[in-house]
């Protein structure tokens, strides 16, 4: 299947794999950007969750050159695995930061100590980083634990907060508003500007939350 195009200006596409969030489609978004990078044509590239954005160094003279040869790219690129951290989280699990472990446990039908069982259990995927800086965008959330976000957002939600947000898990790397359902509550500080690097996570590392203690 085809990437969906579109353009950002007049030098850019947002280059979107086919399908829904999956880990084959995001190494294959991977492999795409390995091609991309050593192009002499790109000025920079940002990866997203199954999604890419390019940005060239000047504007083309055929936008439908740019985007037939962007979906020979696709076409070609196989997916690949790249050589990530194995990153372990200690959580707190329930307790008073888990505000919508309720509303999780209503949604699912699971009892409280069966989603974090199935939550602790997994093994998730950086696939991004962004949105916020450190925040990663995990793969490897138990389907059976998919929450919609929430349709009022909580306007308070404290850094470090451990969230389930449709199919995917996460943590608060910023105190503010969010709309993922806060499970849990981590002490890991994902993005230190006085750091090399920065960022916590990177593409690619495997992270897995550990237990600290269970709070119900």
């Amino acid at each position: 299947m085809l990437l969906s195009l579109s353009t950002m200006g007049c030098r850019a596409w947002l280059a979107e794999a086919p399908g829904t969030f999956d880990l084959h489609s995001q190494r294959r978004v991977w492999a795409l950007a390995a091609r991309l990078r050593s192009d002499d044509r790109v000025e920079t590239i940002i990866p997203g969750v199954t999604n890419l954005l390019v940005v060239l160094k000047e504007i083309p003279g055929d936008a439908e050159r740019v985007t037939h040869w962007l979906q020979e790219l696709w076409l070609a690129s196989q997916a690949v695995t790249l050589n990530g951290r194995q990153i372990e989280i200690p959580v707190t699990y329930g307790g008073e930061q888990a505000i919508d472990l309720e509303e999780v446990c209503r949604h699912t039908g699971l009892v409280a100590g069966e989603v974090i069982r199935r939550h602790y259990q997994a093994e998730y995927t950086v696939c991004a980083v962004g949105s916020a800086p450190g925040f990663g965008y995990l793969h490897g959330l138990d389907p059976a634990l998919a929450t919609p976000r929430k349709k009022t957002p909580s306007l308070n939600m404290l850094k470090g907060t451990v969230t389930i947000g449709g199919p995917q898990t996460g943590v608060s790397v910023l105190t503010g508003p969010n709309g993922w359902n806060a499970i849990g509550f981590a002490c890991a500080d994902f993005f230190d500007p006085q750091r090399d690097p920065p960022a916590l996570i990177a593409p690619g590392d495997i992270i897995r939350f550990v237990p600290e203690k269970i709070e119900l």
